[in-house]
């Protein structure tokens, strides 16, 4: 069920907002670092798993069929044997790593502090 206020716009905070599905799929850490790898260009599926370290091929699979569904991510069979699969980012996928580039750059600047941060946290906890 759709909430009212959603019909006219996206609120994340209404329990049964669609956006919600939204924000769960970007916010996801696979689906981040699929986008950070795919934004840097045409990518086969083969090349995102040996790039993207930990991820299952089946968390692969589902995070690039959902990004798909979505309409940030394109899948391009060349139907071929074997198969050639290539993934880049729909012009909607590229918007949204514009955003996330901010984000990116704070994780970059600001690591040694969240370390530090995470490191006096660990000492007060065990003191």
């Amino acid at each position: 069920m759709i909430v009212a206020a959603c019909i006219e716009k996206a609120d994340p905070l209404a329990q049964n907002c669609p956006s919600r599905e939204i924000l769960d799929l970007i916010g996801d850490r696979w689906s981040l670092l699929i986008l950070l790898v795919v934004g840097r260009g045409i990518h086969r599926n083969g090349e995102l798993k040996r790039r993207i370290g930990g991820i299952s091929q089946k968390m692969l699979t589902q995070t690039l069929r959902a990004l798909e569904a979505n309409g940030l991510v394109e899948r391009r069979d060349f139907l071929t044997v074997p198969p050639h699969v290539e993934y880049h980012l729909t012009s909607l996928g590229a918007s949204l790593q514009k955003a996330m580039a901010p984000l990116f750059g704070w994780i970059e600047s600001e690591f040694d502090a969240v370390l530090a941060a995470r490191a006096a946290f660990a000492g007060r906890e065990t003191a």
